[in-house]
């Protein structure tokens, strides 16, 4: 017994074939593509941002854009293995930069925490830190619980995700769209 049910479209199309089907909209070639080139995209993914998770999220949303996109592969311009690392490569990196961004976020957000004793340091802490929970307090739930979770319990989103049961993206978008919402609430004006 064959373990995937495509494997028989998989394992009889040529590269040429399984890109035509694909692109006319045939869900069996999405699955055989995947079948044929999700080790690699994930490979790839893994090497690059070292973090299987993140790699299986990358991987998964390649094979989206295969999908979504598949009406712009032009063969003319390369095979299809090749457009497929393409889009690969353009979401590690996209990967990569959001993971700077929410460093920097972090990073940020923690400073206007002030999460440091309040007799220490300086004395606008204590109300850094009430202005800072009542915007806290304004988010939407899943935004709130994912910045408390973080700041307060000091999760990874890789934890967090395993304690809420919510796919790790969905905690990502979150904590990102959480982030940006505080620190625009939270800058001073003017500032840039």
């Amino acid at each position: 017994m064959r373990s995937h049910p495509w494997a028989p479209v998989e394992e009889s199309l040529a590269d040429e074939e399984l890109a035509r089907g694909l692109v006319a909209g045939d869900e069996a070639c999405l699955a055989a593509a995947y079948h044929r080139w999700s080790a690699l995209v994930h490979a790839l993914a893994r090497r690059s941002l070292g973090d299987p998770r993140e790699a299986e999220d990358v991987t998964q949303q390649v094979f989206l854009g295969v999908w979504c996109g598949r009406r712009g592969y032009r063969p003319e311009r390369g095979t299809i293995a090749g457009w497929i690392v393409g889009i690969a490569r353009r979401k590690i990196a996209d990967a990569l930069s959001a993971r700077s961004r929410r460093g920097e976020l972090a990073t940020w957000a923690g400073s206007a925490l002030a999460l440091t004793d309040p007799q220490r340091g300086r004395p606008e802490a204590a109300l850094d830190r009430v202005l800072v929970s009542s915007e806290l307090a304004k988010l939407p739930s899943a935004q709130r619980r994912v910045l408390r979770l973080t700041f307060y319990e000091d999760l990874t989103q890789t934890q967090i995700a395993e304690r809420t049961g919510w796919p790790l993206g969905t905690v990502k978008s979150h904590a990102r769209r959480g982030l940006d919402r505080l620190r625009r609430r939270l800058e001073p004006e003017g500032s840039v």
